[in-house]
This record gives C-alpha cells, sequence and structure tokens, in this order.
C-alpha cells in the first residue's frame, strides 16, 4: 500500500474531507469551524467546498454544540462536532455522556446516536492549569461511549473515519502536541483502524511500555534509550480506551513479565490504575515486578515553562521506571 507523510493534523483533515464526500449526512460543527477555517486548521477549505449547510459556525456554547449533535445524530444525520479544546467539553458533559452514551440503551435500541465528538487535548505549551486537561478517562468511564485517542498520523487517519462511520457515539481526542508531527498515511480512502483494537509499535521481551496518545511517542523515546542498555521494551498502542483492547495488553505482559503504564492525565483515579488493576487480576501469576505508573503530577499545571516540564511525564521519567522494577 503506497503512503504519503503527512502531518497530523493533515491526516484528520483529510479523513473528515473524504467522509463528507462520501456521505452527504456528514457535517461539522463547532465554534470557527468555517470562516476561520478551524482554530486548528483542520477545517481549512471546507466552508468553501461544502457550504454553511454542511460546515456550521456555532455560537460559544458547547452544550449547545453537544446538545445540537445528539439530536442530529438520533434524526439520521451524522455530525462531527467540534469542541475547541476538550477543557471545554466539560460544558457539554450532559449531552456527552447523559444522552449520547446512554439513548440506544434507553429507547431499546429504537434510537442510534451515530456522531463524533472531536477535541484537541493536552497538556503543555504554557496553557496554564484551566487550559491544560488530558482527562479521556473521565470519558473512557461511561458505558456506551466510545474514546479514540491516536498517536500517529495513520492512526488518527483511520480511526477517525472508523469513528465517523460508526454507529456509535465516538469522543475522539487530538493530541495538541501531535498535530504538526509527520507520519506515513495510507494512500486508502477505505483504510480503517477497527474500534477497540490497539497496536504493538515495538517489539520487545524485557518490559510493556503501555500507552496512548502522546504517551505513546514517550515510550517509543524511551525504548530507543533502553537498548543502549540492552533492554528491549516493547510499546503497546491502546488506540483506543473504550472499548479497550485488554488481549494485547495481557498477551504482551504475559511475554515480559513487566510494565510501565505511561499516561499524560493525572494519576489519581486514573486510567493507570485502572489498567494496573486488570494486569494483575487476570496476569498475576505473570508478574515480576510491581506494576509501575508515570503521569503528570498530582498538581494543577504550572504556568513557569520549566516547572510545567517538572510536571509532565517524559522519556527519562520512563526509563527511570523501567529500571526501577528490572
Amino acid at each position: 500500500m503506497s503512503t504519503k507523510n503527512l502531518p497530523m493534523r493533515e491526516a484528520l483533515r483529510r479523513a473528515l474531507l473524504e467522509e463528507m464526500r462520501r456521505d452527504e449526512r456528514v457535517f461539522v460543527m463547532g465554534e470557527e469551524v468555517g470562516l476561520w477555517q478551524g482554530t486548528h486548521r483542520v477545517t481549512r477549505g471546507f466552508i468553501e467546498e461544502f457550504g454553511d449547510k454542511r460546515v456550521k459556525d456555532t455560537p460559544i456554547s458547547e452544550m449547545a454544540i453537544g446538545g445540537v449533535a445528539v439530536g442530529a445524530a438520533m434524526a439520521g444525520l451524522r455530525p462531527v462536532a467540534e469542541f475547541m479544546t476538550i477543557n471545554f467539553a466539560f460544558l457539554a458533559l450532559d449531552a456527552i455522556v447523559n444522552h449520547a452514551a446512554k439513548i440506544h440503551y434507553f429507547f431499546n435500541g429504537m434510537f442510534k446516536v451515530p456522531v463524533v465528538f472531536r477535541a484537541a487535548s493536552g497538556w503543555g505549551d504554557q496553557a496554564t492549569a484551566s487550559h491544560s486537561h488530558t482527562p479521556e478517562p473521565i470519558f473512557a468511564h461511561f458505558t456506551g461511549l466510545y474514546v479514540g485517542c491516536p498517536s500517529n498520523a495513520a492512526d488518527a487517519y483511520g480511526m477517525l473515519k472508523t469513528s465517523i462511520r460508526d454507529e456509535n457515539p465516538v469522543l475522539f481526542t487530538e493530541s495538541i502536541a501531535l498535530y504538526a508531527k509527520p507520519g506515513p498515511v495510507p494512500d486508502d480512502e477505505d483504510y480503517l483502524v477497527p474500534v477497540g483494537k490497539g497496536d504493538i509499535k515495538r517489539e520487545g521481551k524485557h518490559v510493556s511500555l503501555i500507552a496512548y496518545a502522546r504517551g505513546v511517542d514517550w515510550a517509543l523515546q524511551a525504548a530507543k534509550e533502553l537498548e543502549k542498555d540492552g533492554i528491549e521494551a516493547e510499546v503497546v498502542d491502546l488506540r483506543w480506551l473504550r472499548p479497550l483492547d485488554t488481549e494485547l495488553v495481557f498477551e504482551s505482559f504475559r511475554k515480559t513479565n513487566r510494565a510501565v503504564i505511561v499516561e499524560e492525565s493525572l494519576p489519581m483515579y486514573s486510567f493507570g490504575s485502572e489498567l494496573a488493576a486488570q494486569i494483575q487480576e487476570h496476569c498475576f501469576d505473570y508478574m515480576d515486578a510491581p506494576i509501575k505508573r508515570v503521569s503528570s503530577l498530582d498538581v494543577p499545571l504550572p504556568y513557569s515553562k520549566k516547572i510545567e516540564l517538572m510536571a509532565l511525564p517524559d522519556a527519562a521519567k520512563i526509563v527511570a521506571a523501567v529500571k526501577e522494577i528490572l
């Protein structure tokens, strides 16, 4: 299969563009997605091609965006609703988790809600505490909502197309730090990444580094450093937090007998906690060392650049965690 080298931002744009051309029920909505070309430029050029009927600039009201998207999906359309950043999605929690995630169940399958909520996510770049969240685990807590978190351009392309075509509601997060990072993207308009399927990004036998989104980037950097000391780390990219590919995680852990879980979000009541519990419950007999977790520090993110970086995960912290359990 031929590929094109694209930044993640452009891979997302291409996926959305192709799906809108393929299915006239697909439309985008959100703050500044049209005339302003999208805050993160994912919808650049869309309003010129599709017009304001299918590219909807909305008021600054995330609850309205979420509510309208749910209603449109119930009525037979396939909305892709953009939240400028995931920090603002908290304002739409009722629409996302109390309606989109539950309507299919409430009505015994009479209604479907094929909606995609896109949101830029992640800490860093001195956006300070109120604009620097990575709360995907909060959304993954709720039954009925899929949660996708790509780590590279190809996965972003295939996962977004899958999300738009799926009959279920999807929260689709895009790491701000990865928007500009290029990677090979399949030149195939029907390239799909199945819902709930993770991926091994690097084979190894001494320790499993389990991560998603930007955490995969840090894990791959750490694996290169560990290789200098003869340590072969396997990097497991979850890709989806719900449904979660636990079998892939268990298979890797049974091979390496050790794990470090990497996440950009906060440590308390975290996704790392859940995954550590799952491994302990299902793979206890294979466990040769305690499971380590590398996450952001349990603090509101500081503005100072140096202190901000201290609070975030990185490759060095992963390397240190691996050496503790080997």
